[in-house]
């Protein structure tokens, strides 16, 4: 089975990448299962009803979020019937929506669960390793893959070690920057500390760079608009054998010429 998990998608741009690049890649990979983390998809924070079915027509199979899940008003209106998503298990509101979704591919079940990690982040229930055991504990699949939607490099790493013999793929998310740390631990689960964004490659982990400049000299208070102009795409591939083991790794990082 082959994966192919998206990095962080930041607004428009990011979204444009997504939409250009996806088709192809999916054809030349033969790609099984397509992974978004698209908590920022919408304006650079949060998710619309609408974005979530123009990622899905666009071939992704199961969007991941973090901690801008519900920065759009109504989302808890509408979040049961985005099916395909899937929210921090740690992270408050937890009534809404669900942390974990088991599909079908090639006659395997695979869950795919998102969680949130503790360093630097806020409405956190608890931590995102007593959040995966009780995970693990309560759900039947033969393959897991795991999104950890973290600030800290360390709490990724440690998160990997833990569940490496249990997982066959933990990424990391929400820095927007890929690491070039892509391995396979103890010979089973498929790793990454961050993956990366879709997003203007001139900009400041997708925002507009005068701005966050302002904000980090003067104090300003900004509005983090999302930068526009040439793109980047950052995914990973990771082909998982039928044991649920990975077998291997590998980044993408596609730009536009600027």
């Amino acid at each position: 089975m082959k994966v192919l998990f998206i990095g962080d998608v930041v607004g428009s741009v990011g979204r444009r990448m997504v939409f250009e690049n996806l088709p192809r890649i999916k054809d030349e990979e033969k790609v099984d299962l397509v992974i978004c983390n698209a908590e920022n998809a919408a304006h650079g924070k949060g998710i619309t009803k609408k974005i979530y079915h123009q990622l899905i027509q666009a071939g992704v199979d199961v969007l991941t979020m973090g901690n801008h899940t519900f920065s759009k008003k109504n989302l808890e209106e509408v979040i049961d019937e985005l099916d395909r998503m899937v929210r921090p298990a740690n992270m408050s509101p937890t009534e809404y929506g669900k942390h974990t979704l088991v599909i079908d591919v090639d006659g395997k079940k695979v869950a795919v669960s998102n969680l949130i990690g503790e360093v630097f982040m806020i409405n956190v229930t608890e931590s995102c390793f007593q959040a995966m055991d009780r995970i693990l504990s309560e759900t039947k699949a033969d393959i897991h893959i795991v999104d950890l939607h973290a600030e800290a490099t360390s709490e990724k790493i440690a998160f990997t070690f833990e569940y490496a013999d249990r997982c066959s793929l933990i990424v990391g998310t929400h820095t927007h920057v890929q690491t070039a740390d892509e391995r396979i631990v103890n010979d089973h689960c498929a790793a990454i500390s961050d993956v990366g964004m879709c997003g203007a490659v001139h900009s400041v982990i997708g925002r507009d760079v005068d701005e966050v400049l302002s904000r980090f000299k003067y104090g300003a208070q900004t509005r983090f608009t999302v930068a526009e102009g040439k793109g980047i795409f950052c995914g990973i591939l990771c082909e998982i054998d039928d044991n649920g083991k990975a077998v291997s790794i590998k980044r993408i990082q596609i730009k536009e010429s600027e």
